[in-house]
């Protein structure tokens, strides 16, 4: 049953919704089914003295590090903390050309799987597998060092991503991805749709050599996600409490998942306790649907020069992202708009005012706070090392992002 929305009036005399979200489940499988257990309080005004303290079930665990008292809005700025990027650069280094080389083709498939894999992105998300599979090396009382089939994962998680864009630039029409001119655009969707399918196949292969059956079901978890969130976006939920619940979700699927999974991938391979699995799972979770959302807010606040992509893309396409959703509770003419997916000449211009005058960017940034503040707490849990306070030091990296 969906949560109820309640209304309140702010000191200037705007109403607006307290969105009683779900936002994080104990489990994967919880996860998996839309089920969420702890309530997130998201504020019209002065949202930094509206925070709740977390619902979430505490783990009791002799072997696990206390949960140190963090605010999300200060977090580990120490000097001393390596840069995430740095840190990580050594085992990501030549990782593009390592997958170039599990590519091996014909020469124009070869050029369309190459074409994104020039080594120009920052690898965000096999940083963080890396830096995670060090974590949890450390942990477990062994070396930091990487183990092969660590980094292979991270790789097949790059690989499993970008198939995914390519997939989504068919599915969307784009014609811009990265600062570039996308596949479909330059060899057309056919061949586009083509390449993301041995995309996916190579990711396959590198991902069954790998010999843990576990890891195997962990990872192909990902891509069923990934299909079922694309399905998600192309519909809507009329009922206001459901769409929020529905937006979470989709953005799990489409965007969390294969950062949690990939994440809980490396721990099983260095450790056989579920709680440390569920620890490296629950900070991917959290971490990535913080990154989507502030890639939403983006969407209505930087410019497509940073982007990537032109802005407003979102709305162009008919989706409601979580701006527009906290703008409803200030300008209800909103949902009209929403159920048609801003398809009426005009909707997708008074759509971008109205969330530009409302007060949504700014509660999508606070609730994005707040997964990072539950990711935080789950990572802590282990061991200090530097790659464990590297994962800390990259929420604050994932909220300040301008592109």
């Amino acid at each position: 049953m969906a949560a109820p929305w309640r209304m309140y009036r702010s000191r200037s005399g705007a109403v607006s919704g307290l969105v009683r979200a779900v936002w994080a489940a104990r489990t994967g499988a919880a996860a998996e089914e839309g089920l969420y257990e702890a309530e997130v309080l998201v504020p019209f005004r002065r949202v930094h003295n509206a925070v709740r303290p977390n619902s979430f079930t505490r783990y009791r665990n002799r072997f696990l590090y206390p949960t140190p008292r963090i605010c999300c809005c200060r977090i580990h700025s120490d000097a001393k903390i390596k840069d995430p990027f740095s840190l990580a650069q050594k085992d990501l280094k030549n990782i593009y050309e390592d997958i170039k080389k599990l590519l091996v083709s014909k020469a124009e498939l070869k050029a369309l799987c190459d074409y994104y894999f020039d080594g120009k992105g920052k690898a965000f998300r096999p940083m963080i597998v890396v830096l995670m599979a060090r974590a949890c090396n450390i942990h477990s009382n062994r070396q930091g060092d990487l183990l092969p089939a660590q980094r292979s994962i991270a790789m097949i998680s790059e690989m499993i991503h970008t198939a995914s864009l390519v997939h989504d630039d068919v599915i969307d029409g784009a014609d811009t991805r990265r600062g570039k001119t996308t596949i479909n655009e330059v060899w057309g969707e056919r061949k586009a749709i083509l390449a993301g399918d041995f995309i996916l196949s190579a990711a396959s292969m590198a991902l069954a050599r790998i010999g843990n059956n576990t890891v195997v079901s962990v990872l192909s978890q990902v891509i069923e996600d990934l299909v079922r969130g694309e399905f998600m976006q192309l519909g809507s939920k009329e009922n206001e409490n459901e769409r929020f619940k529905h937006y979470l979700e989709k953005t799990f699927k489409k965007t969390a998942s294969l950062i949690a999974n990939s994440c809980k991938a490396v721990s099983i391979l260095v450790n056989s306790d579920p709680e440390v699995h569920e620890i490296a799972y629950q900070y991917g979770r959290n971490v990535g649907i913080a990154f989507q959302l502030v890639d939403d807010v983006l969407d209505f606040t930087s410019c497509a020069n940073h982007l990537g992509k032109p802005s407003a893309a979102d709305l162009k396409l008919g989706l409601a992202t979580g701006p527009v959703l906290f703008a409803c509770q200030q300008f209800p003419e909103l949902h009209a708009m929403i159920m048609r997916r801003f398809g009426s000449d005009g909707d997708v211009d008074r759509a971008w005012r109205y969330v530009l005058q409302s007060d949504g960017v700014e509660q999508t940034n606070y609730l994005a706070q707040r997964y990072c503040q539950e990711a935080i707490r789950q990572i802590s849990r282990l061991q200090p090392s530097a790659e464990r306070d590297a994962l800390i030091r990259l929420t604050e990296l994932v909220l300040s992002r301008d592109k």
